[in-house]
């Protein structure tokens, strides 16, 4: 794939735009804490070492269905252990968690200049899947204008009838818009099985950002898709792609 073939650069947005792994720490450890006082109180007494484990399935279970609802993860959780949860608290706790993500999420301190440059020369899209609210149009996105402004397509996957990312239509709707085929597109994410293998899978070239001030476990793994560590590398996309 060279320059000329290269016409569209499209992006996830949580860990590869903007930052926000210190609001899901500090929302996920405040709605945890409530979750197991609360059952603990209803069960009349709960080890946390019998609650951690459980609690920790059912997100994972639920993350790897790309279904992020903590609404519908909170559920679970309560019906696991026995207890019926009032909903209208838990939908009022929902909007309070990802309300507190939204106040500590913050875009990289190069991603800017990097889309300003990028969209000289590109189209740019966006595939962002929906974090499960019940209000739709809610997307971290709206809140910075300045970085939406760039984009050509934004697509957020899990709304609308279209399925979450790692599924392809999401990367199909997105080309469709843009008006490139799967092989002129490059696609740029954090998630290696959600972003870089759904965007294999949709055909993309995948460029998996490890973004180097991001406190993450990255998962090992051997392969030959190209691995930035910030989006200036973006920049000299035709070579990292060649490479």
């Amino acid at each position: 794939m060279n320059r000329l073939m290269i016409k569209a650069i499209i992006f996830d947005f949580g860990q590869t735009l903007v930052d926000s792994a210190s609001g899901f720490r500090l929302a996920e450890k405040k709605a945890k804490d409530i979750v197991f006082a609360e059952i603990r109180s209803g069960l009349g007494g709960l080890g946390l070492n019998d609650f951690l484990p459980q609690y920790r399935r059912i997100r994972k279970e639920f993350h790897g269905v790309s279904n992020f609802s903590r609404l519908a993860i909170w559920q679970e959780v309560y019906r696991y252990f026995g207890l019926c949860p009032d909903l209208k608290v838990l939908e009022d706790r929902e909007y309070g968690y990802w309300e507190e993500v939204k106040m500590a999420t913050k875009p990289f301190a190069e991603t800017e200049s990097v889309l300003k440059d990028l969209a000289k020369d590109y189209k740019l899209g966006l595939i962002t899947n929906t974090q499960g609210q019940k209000i739709r149009g809610t997307h971290r996105l709206a809140l910075f204008p300045e970085l939406e402004k760039y984009f050509d397509a934004i697509i957020v996957a899990g709304e609308d009838g279209v399925p979450a990312k790692p599924d392809r239509q999401p990367f199909i709707k997105c080309l469709k818009q843009l008006g490139v085929s799967p092989k002129e597109a490059v696609f740029v994410g954090d998630d290696w099985r959600i972003d870089i293998q759904g965007a294999e899978k949709a055909g993309l070239k995948p460029v998996w950002l490890k973004h180097h001030s991001v406190d993450r476990n990255w998962p090992e793994i051997e392969t030959r898709v190209p691995v930035i560590q910030s989006l200036s590398e973006l920049l000299d996309i035709s070579n990292l792609i060649k490479g």
